[in-house]
Parts: structure tokens; sequence; C-alpha cells
């Protein structure tokens, strides 16, 4: 509660200005589980993050900025080749620092579960070439395997102020969590620049190797202090998905997920329209996080039609219907007129 001070005037404390920002941009805001999750990310094949900075340092369009270069020359040089890149691709910005053992200009590239050090504005446009485009060992850099599972949460407070509360808190919360279950070797978070859908935040992805040696990516929203213990114990050690607070999966098209949930009722019991509104569009798949609204992958003209089957499927049972019900029509009308024939020649 605010104090009064000697000279009558009010004096605002730090404590309600804090929950002030929690209840407006943090966990306890009203959108909240307002929202189905389901299906929110968009389709991609890669992800690629660049360590760069501290989140205090990164602007709203880190990616675009005059004073970045390393960021911005890395995503225009993947703009510019996004045609000749075989698979979707993010790119992401992500906060390094001891526990990482990351530092300015090292990548991490997944599903591949690899590293870079040392990427330069001079030489990126080899990297982009031979790794990104061309899919080959980087000539200027050697490929280091990464193990265990990295958690990104977003915490770009500058694009957007409801990350900037909850991705600290939920940081915080995981080293705590991470610090008590002996993981610090096997788990390893970041802040990450933004990925698409704040009012989804606390947002994260964590990537990590499955037992069959494959690696998968998933997204989550809506997620609390409260979730992160289930997140370690649940989803990293044994793989199970929190389905309600689960967004979608790197290389996994989000239609089938996406019009069931749609069927379901949402956490807080509310349908998936809130307040009359249709679900508010995001650049939930922006390969360069929507910087200047741009994308990193191939032209959606050029990729694969993932509906087309369907499509082709349901068309062709309804012309195989038709020529049928005209087979039968024809069949009839010549029953009826050998019928009337014999009729006839009878008289």
């Amino acid at each position: 509660m605010a104090a009064a001070s000697e000279n009558g005037t009010v004096d605002i404390s730090t404590e309600a200005v804090v929950v002030d920002d929690d209840v407006k941009f943090g966990f306890q805001r009203q959108e909240m589980y307002t929202e189905n999750l389901s299906g929110s990310v968009h389709p991609y094949e890669r992800h690629v993050f660049l360590c760069y900075k501290t989140r205090e340092d990164w602007p709203a369009r880190v990616e675009s900025s005059d004073s970045d270069l390393l960021p911005k020359r890395l995503a225009g040089a993947i703009k510019e080749r996004k045609n000749d890149i075989a698979v979707k691709t993010l790119m992401t910005i992500f906060e390094g620092g001891a526990a990482t053992g990351l530092s300015d200009g090292d990548v991490l590239i997944f599903p591949d579960m690899i590293k870079y050090r040392g990427l330069e504005e001079s030489n990126v446009d080899s990297f982009v070439e031979e790794v990104i485009v061309n899919g080959k060992p980087w000539a200027s850099g050697t490929p280091e395997v990464v193990t265990g599972s990295y958690v990104f949460v977003c915490a770009h407070s500058s694009r957007d102020k409801r990350c900037g509360v909850c991705g600290p808190a939920l940081i915080e919360k995981f080293n705590e969590e991470i610090e008590v279950r002996a993981l610090k070797d096997q788990v390893f978070v970041s802040a990450c620049s933004h990925v698409g859908g704040h009012k989804y935040a606390g947002n994260l992805i964590i990537y990590s190797s499955v037992e069959d040696g494959k690696v998968s990516g998933h997204w989550y929203g809506y997620v609390t202090p409260n979730d992160v213990a289930e997140l370690l114990d649940q989803h990293i050690k044994k793989g199970e998905i929190i389905e309600r607070i689960w967004r979608g999966e790197m290389g996994v098209p989000p239609v089938e997920k996406a019009d069931k949930a749609v069927e379901k009722s949402l956490p807080n019991g509310n349908d998936s329209k809130v307040n009359g509104k249709d679900d508010e569009k995001e650049n939930t798949g922006g390969c360069c996080q929507g910087a200047n609204g741009f994308s990193c992958c191939r032209d959606e003209s050029s990729g694969p039609k993932k509906s087309t089957f369907n499509v082709n499927f349901f068309t062709k049972k309804w012309e195989q219907h038709e020529m049928f019900t005209a087979a039968a029509v024809v069949g009839a009308v010549a029953t009826v007129a050998v019928a009337y024939s014999l009729y006839k020649r009878s008289r």
C-alpha cells in the first residue's frame, strides 16, 4: 500500500508497481487461457539461433536494426536466399552466458543439434550458402555436436511487455528447478527474442533428442512458474507433451490438431472466440520473427501443398458419384424404352 510522507505527499512503493505489472502484463492478466493454443505454430523444419548480446540490449526489431549489424546481416542473407533453401527455416536471437558456454556470434541449429562459433558480418554469406542453403559443413568453422535439452524463453521486453514480464520470471524458476534436480549439464535455459504470439506469454520452445535419435522441438504458451517443474519432469525427462499449454511442434503441420482443438473447451471454460472476436492473427511462423514483416522461408507457392491430397481425394470421390449417378439414369431410361417397345409389339 502507498505510504504518506511527512510533507503529505504519497510515495508509490516498488511492490505496488510490480503487482500492477503482473496484473496488466504478467501471469494474472485477463487474457491468460482465453484462446486455444494447439495449432498456433506455423509449420517449419529448421531453427537457427544466433547468440547476440543480452535481452536488455535488443531493440524491438533486432533482426533489422541498423545498430545491430550481425543479426541484420544474417536475417537479410537468409531472406535473399529463401527460395533456395530446401526447408522452412526460422531465425531467432538468443542470450548466451556462462551457463550455456556460448558467446556473441555463436550459432545453434536444430534439429541438426550442432553449433558453430564465431560468425561475423564478413562471413555471413558463406555461412548461409554452405550451411543453410547447401546443407554442408561450414568451411570457416567446425561443427560441434550439442547434447541435452535447450529451453528458449521469449523475454523480448522491447518488443512486447508481456514477454518482458513473464520471460525473466520463467528463466529464474527454470534455473532454480534445474539446480534442485542437478541438471546443469543436461538442460540449458536462455532468453530469446520474439517467437510469435505475444498474447500467449509466457512463451517457450524446448529442443531435445528423443529415443529414436530424432530431435523434437515443442512450443508452449501461457506458461507460468507453476508449470516449470512439470515441464522438466514430464516433458524433458519422460518425453510427455503437456497438452493444456502445448502450441505445436517443429516439422508437424498444425492443421489436424488445430481443427480438433477448436471443438474442445478451453482451460477456463470459454470457447475459441473471446468477446465475440475471432482469434487474432499472429506472425507465429515468420522465419526472422517478423522483422519488417518478411519471412525467411521459401515462398508458399513454391512449397508442397499440405491439403492438396485431401481436396483431390474428395473431388475424385464426388466425380465418381456423379458418373455412377449418370450411368444409373441412362440405364433406367434404356430399361423403360425396351419395356415400352415390347409392350407395343405385344398389342
